[in-house]
């Protein structure tokens, strides 16, 4: 019997199976008036190929809380009340369509302003003054304004906001992304951080921030519904490795994790890096799934793995292994949106599929 296929309850929230699909960024937002950061048909037609290919909870990409927390002005956002209606349409449709609809809500401080990943030459480039805990830049990025205490409150306000607006707008699940290198990670990271207030030097104080925003954002979000983080398990410096730079560890995020589930969080969505622009990262297939399995472990709480699960069978043994509750399949639905489908029908699981393409199932 196959385990990746089988159900998971959060909350009131049952997922029809552990294959979902990951954030990933588009750059295809609108751009212009009062719905600027809403989706667009090219979102509609991205969700809906993965959802009739068999994933169980679909997540939109990370999505600004703030116009200054974007990476550019192609991102989705959810800062303001005009771009709601875009985003009800596209979890009518994702829900209609047999899955769950999740976000993922983000500020990307002194990681914001860089565009999307390819010219356009249809619009004249935008830039901003980006933010940060520290006046510290990314590797060749502007040095971002160092945050002041008024700032920080206001950002927090600004998740709950976000928050609220994805209840009104039908989804299901939120994740607030505290990885990668963006602001939640910039505070928790002694590489960004220098402060000297309560948000800076120790452990207790790096991590004050990110446990502010999850319990403004669980206060703001339904009860009923399942909040999930995203942590960089490692900056893959010292501690996790033989740099001796200081860095964010993986015994870091199992305090971080235990403090994040006292304040409401119900799944932690384990991936790695994006602090410094060179950490040597071993990148390999599953390569990110023992942090998974020890975050798991050590706090007491579900969580998800991603980062190269581009097998079927990989996936299964994550999950028959208990190493996670659910697998996050990224850049292999973006080769192949039929990508659960087959591992179904490899494993020997029918999945439901919509009633117009019956005469493919008979």
């Amino acid at each position: 019997m196959s385990t990746l296929f089988t159900p998971l309850t959060l909350r009131e929230v049952t997922f029809a199976h552990r294959a979902w699909m990951s954030p990933m960024m588009q750059f295809s937002a609108v751009v212009d008036g009062p719905e600027a950061g809403a989706p667009t048909d090219w979102h509609l037609q991205h969700f809906g190929a993965r959802v009739i290919g068999g994933v169980a909870l679909a997540m939109v990409e990370a999505t600004a809380v703030d116009p200054v927390g974007r990476s550019s002005i192609y991102d989705l956002g959810l800062w303001n009340d005009a771009q709601v209606p875009g985003f009800r349409r596209l979890t009518d449709f994702i829900s209609t369509l047999g899955a769950v609809p999740g976000i993922q809500i983000v500020h990307a401080g002194r990681k914001g302003s860089t565009g999307r990943p390819w010219p356009d030459h249809s619009r004249d480039p935008q830039s901003w003054t980006t933010l940060g805990p520290s006046p510290i830049p990314f590797g060749r990025l502007p040095a971002p304004e160092e945050l002041s205490r008024h700032d920080i409150e206001s950002i927090v306000a600004s998740f709950a906001a976000a928050a609220r607006r994805a209840a009104a707008a039908g989804f299901r699940v939120l994740e607030i992304h505290g990885a990668h290198g963006y602001l939640i990670h910039q505070f928790l990271s002694p590489q960004s951080n220098m402060r000297t207030d309560g948000y800076g030097g120790s452990l207790d104080n790096r991590m004050r921030f990110a446990l502010e925003v999850a319990s403004a954002v669980r206060a703001a979000w339904p009860e009923h519904l399942p909040l999930f983080f995203r942590v960089s398990a490692t900056d893959w410096l010292a501690g996790d490795t033989d740099d001796p730079r200081p860095g964010w560890t993986v015994a870091d995020t199992v305090a971080l994790t235990i403090g994040l589930k006292n304040a409401g969080v119900d799944l932690i969505d384990v991936s790695t890096g994006g602090a410094v622009p060179d950490a040597k990262i071993p990148v390999a297939p599953g390569y990110q799934v023992p942090f998974a399995k020890r975050v798991r472990a050590e706090a007491d709480i579900p969580t998800a793995t991603v980062g190269l699960i581009t097998e079927a069978g990989q996936a299964e043994a994550v999950i028959s292994g208990g190493e996670a509750d659910a697998v996050f399949v990224a850049r292999a639905l973006l080769r192949n949106p039929n990508w659960v489908r087959d591992a179904a029908h490899d494993a020997g699981v029918a999945l439901a599929h919509p009633p117009q393409y019956s005469r493919a199932f008979t």
